[in-house]
């Protein structure tokens, strides 16, 4: 099966070893994504998990865009958050996000959250997606 990197520069570039996302088959994978200004690469929104979850599913739809999904193919979204307290308000621009890029009725993606450590302090979320691209 033939492997192809996803690239934009409408998400932030990779901090480490990876790719922004990866295409295999009829699957695009891409990597966590955090609240991260695409154009400056800084970190933004300390202290607030709702912007920065629009802004992670932002870089995650770009990510998607490029290569040739949209959050309509996504048929996961894994979230990993800091604390469980900022479940309500993630969860909140979450699904604001979704609703306007997808509408009332649309079929929203899985989804799974879990709390973890993040690798930055100033993250409060990340979040991946696996979407299904129809290649006919």
């Amino acid at each position: 099966m033939t492997r192809t990197a996803v690239t934009t520069s409408d998400a932030p570039a990779p901090a480490h070893t990876f790719s922004q996302g990866v295409l295999a088959g009829g699957l695009l994978q891409v990597s966590g994504q955090g609240p991260v200004d695409p154009a400056s690469g800084e970190y933004v929104f300390a202290g607030d998990v709702a912007a920065q979850t629009t802004r992670t599913l932002q870089n995650v739809e770009a990510i998607l865009l490029a290569g040739g999904a949209s959050l309509a193919d996504v048929v996961m979204l894994r979230v990993y958050l800091t604390t469980r307290d900022d479940f309500a308000a993630m969860n909140q621009a979450y699904g604001d996000f979704l609703a306007e890029r997808l509408g009332a009725h649309a079929v929203l993606p899985a989804r799974t959250t879990v709390m973890v450590g993040l690798p930055r302090e100033e993250m409060l979320v990340e979040i991946d997606a696996l979407a299904t691209i129809d290649r006919t």
